[in-house]
């Protein structure tokens, strides 16, 4: 998963930018997963129907080497603390072990906060990492020194809402990356039963349509639905090279062990299961009826 600076340019001198996999930019302080970031560039249009929806960059935030999000859930409220939304493998600390799982750990970081056109109009700042693994799933989540409604006030900008169901097969979909500034939309090409990267194994993992050739810097990138605007998952790898189930070349594999390798596509974790573990104050509560994120 750590691919270094120079090899990275290297690959995509010969390969192209556009095909290039998505995971995490390259930061002093922490390693990437996947491929780390190169150049921005415009944005990639899908392959079939147009978007449903404007979606844009509003909403959206740039890590120091990686994408996120303002998220809220269905039952947040105005005045609760705000949340960012990244994946485990972009925490300033590395990568977290099969197994491990960070939960209320205090945390200063900051984001930069875009809006529609993809101009910084602030820099929020977190109070603790709420929740954080790379285990079943990719996620980090980040609460924030100002709530949301500040946030609006202050800036005019609302957080974008984490859907609780399941998503389907051939929605519409775009990945709105703050750290590139880009948006890519395709569509979902399936659901994965287990998809295996290194020592990692995440569960239903979502696949793109080959159209979102997503790349390094775009880890943590708010997958979200063209029909309703919410977030239905979060961006996070993609096979590089062919191998299989080595670190920057994910494969899939069935619930009978059958192991399949799709080279340069991508693939996002779904965050439905996210919103039953968050409660009153949108606080992280692991014993929550439904909540089936993994535990410490």
């Amino acid at each position: 998963m750590r691919k270094p600076l120079v090899a990275a340019f290297f690959a995509l001198a010969l390969a192209g930018v556009g095909a290039a996999p998505a995971v995490a930019a390259p930061d002093a302080s922490a390693a990437t997963v996947g491929k780390i970031a190169t150049a921005p560039a415009t944005a990639v249009k899908a392959e079939a129907a147009p978007a449903l929806k404007a979606v844009t960059l509003a909403g959206t935030v740039a890590l120091s080497n990686c994408s996120g999000s303002v998220i809220r859930f269905p039952n947040s409220l105005d005045t609760d603390p705000a949340l960012v939304m990244s994946n485990g493998h972009c925490l300033t600390s590395g990568f977290l072990d099969p197994g491990e799982v960070v939960v209320n750990q205090a945390s200063s970081r900051t984001f930069g906060l875009l809006n529609s056109a993809g101009t910084q109009v602030a820099t929020l700042r977190a109070s603790k990492i709420a929740y954080a693994t790379m285990t079943d799933t990719d996620v980090s989540i980040y609460q924030l020194t100002s709530t949301y409604a500040t946030i609006r006030n202050n800036y005019g900008i609302a957080p974008l809402t984490v859907q609780n169901t399941h998503p389907t097969v051939g929605t519409a979909i775009t990945v709105a990356s703050g750290y590139w500034k880009r948006l890519y939309s395709c569509n979902v090409d399936g659901f994965v039963y287990r998809l295996k990267e290194g020592d990692w194994t995440w569960k239903d993992s979502l696949r793109y349509t080959s159209a979102c050739q997503t790349i390094g810097g775009t880890s943590g990138s708010p997958v979200v639905d063209q029909a309703t605007g919410n977030v239905v998952a979060v961006n996070n790898t993609g096979n590089e090279d062919g191998a299989q189930c080595t670190v920057n070349n994910p494969c899939e594999v069935t619930e009978s062990g059958t192991v399949t390798v799709r080279k340069g596509i991508n693939y996002a974790q779904e965050t439905y299961q996210i919103p039953a573990c968050f409660t009153t104050g949108n606080q992280l509560n692991l014993n929550a009826s439904g909540c089936i994120l993994p535990k410490p």
